[in-house]
């Protein structure tokens, strides 16, 4: 029976307690689900579209922050450290400049440098991963030296010693999350690409006469982009930490604003010390926000290609849904005996 045609059964709770099978077309109200069409699953989830809400009001801060920062975000507006107020929504900084317009505009470095770094490292190692698991051989042994190199550096120092020995600035720092991020990507890429090798559709586009870089790219790849998805989401979330990390050390541009900048100001202005929390809390819950937002799909992405999560979750809204249709409770059926039902009737 092909996966196309496969009927999923449902489990109807009767008002006895016990379970009958559902078809699927009576157990599921939306829309079949059809192999290749995981997009349009992503989008139905309601993980996935909690997340990628709060993605696009940040990407909409980042586009329009000169029209809805109240001030410019280096000029000196107010006394340092005055808390918040109708004149200064988020109060200001140790310097003086409005908190508010500082955060609005660091949106635009701090995603700007996640979603760069995010798609870099993925594509490098997607690249690195299938030529290693494609090629093998001494391809595969020169490319799984220099993964294995870079694992197991230390990931928080090799970042510092490379921002602490080139020029401070955004392209600095995205080049060294990048060089340092690589490598885990191109690790779980090189394992799956060994494993579809052997599968007879890549064994057909050989016989065929297909080059090898157009069987890696159209033919093993397209198998691979769940993944490929995933890692690219979780990869965008260590940019934003490790940027935010390497500026709140000092290793970054500190007259650029972004997030990592503005808790570096807050250290350096004793903001911790006369208790102006306004000066770090809400770039600390930006940061965290927009990782929740991108760990969000991860788990929707996650649910939807993962069978076994997938089956698991139409099961538990099938049950649902039929118990709120039926009206059924959740209280345990009694079971009476025999001698039980002759002295009802009685």
């Amino acid at each position: 029976m092909s996966a196309t045609n496969q009927t999923t059964a449902a489990v109807e709770v009767s008002p006895v307690g016990q379970a009958t099978p559902v078809p699927a077309e009576a157990a599921f109200t939306g829309p079949r689900r059809r192999s290749g069409a995981w997009l349009t699953q992503l989008l139905g989830n309601r993980k996935a579209a909690f997340g990628g809400l709060i993605l696009l009001a940040f990407a909409a801060v980042a586009i329009f922050a000169p029209a809805l920062a109240p001030y410019d975000p280096t000029e000196f507006v107010g006394r340092p450290h005055r808390p918040p107020s109708s004149e200064f929504r988020l109060g200001t900084t140790g310097s003086g400049q409005d908190m508010l317009s500082q955060l609005i505009y660091g949106t635009r470095i701090s995603l700007g440098a996640g979603v760069i770094v995010g798609v870099a490292t993925t594509v490098i190692g997607a690249l690195v991963g299938l030529a290693a698991g494609y090629f093998r051989g001494r391809v595969d042994d020169f490319l799984s030296l220099l993964t294995n190199v870079m694992l197991i550096i230390p990931g928080l120092p090799l970042l510092v010693v490379l921002a602490a020995f080139l020029p401070a600035g955004f392209w600095t720092t995205v080049m060294v999350l990048i060089v340092a991020g690589w490598a885990w990507p191109a690790r779980v890429l090189r394992s799956q690409t060994l494993s579809l090798r052997e599968k007879d559709f890549v064994s057909s586009a050989l016989v065929s006469g297909e080059g090898s870089w157009r069987i890696m790219l159209r033919e093993i790849l397209p198998n691979m982009m769940s993944i490929v998805a995933a890692g690219m989401f979780g990869a965008i979330i260590y940019a934003i930490g490790a940027q935010a990390a390497l500026e709140f050390l000092g290793l970054g541009n500190p007259s650029a604003i972004s997030w990592g900048t503005i808790l570096y100001w807050a250290g350096n202005n004793a903001g911790l010390l006369v208790g102006a929390w306004w000066t770090f809390v809400p770039a600390g819950l930006c940061i965290a926000l927009v990782a929740f937002a991108f760990a969000l799909v991860n788990y929707a992405i996650d649910e939807i290609t993962n069978p076994r999560l997938r089956s698991q979750r139409e099961t538990n809204l099938a049950l649902r849904r039929h118990r709120r249709q039926l009206g059924v409770s959740r209280a345990t059926p009694v079971l009476r005996s025999a001698g039980q039902h002759r002295a009802a009737g009685d």
